[in-house]
């Protein structure tokens, strides 16, 4: 189910019903969910077609494992290679899927290599 058909459907923006369905839960015999966990959601292909945002975190987690430890990519340069692969994606939501993979910013994953003039 994707929020923007339910959207339609109801004749509603998409934000209202992302509003509506926020912190709400429904009980299953499977056990408890947040409604949200129903809708999929996708992202624009360049070539107008969809594709789920888990493939779009497992792109990112692929691009991150080849990056260089001393000069990581910044969440704005992954969208650029993203959309090079035809994503559309936000920097914003590379940011929440970056965070989602418990990956840290690049600032923080850059590895310097020692300077041998201040070892001691």
């Amino acid at each position: 189910m994707v929020l923007k058909d339910v959207a339609q459907d109801v004749e509603m923006h998409e934000s209202t019903i992302s509003r509506v369905t926020s912190n709400k839960y429904v009980h299953t015999p499977q056990g408890i969910f947040e409604l949200k966990y129903f809708f999929k959601q996708q992202h624009q292909h360049l070539a107008g077609e969809n594709i789920a945002s888990e493939s779009v975190k497992e792109k990112i987690r692929q691009i991150l494992a080849k990056e260089d430890p001393q000069k990581p990519y910044s969440d704005q340069e992954l969208v650029e290679i993203l959309k090079k692969q035809d994503i559309l994606i936000a920097r914003r939501t590379v940011t929440k899927y970056r965070e989602m993979l418990g990956v840290l910013p690049s600032t923080r994953r850059k590895q310097n290599h020692l300077d041998p003039r201040n070892e001691a």
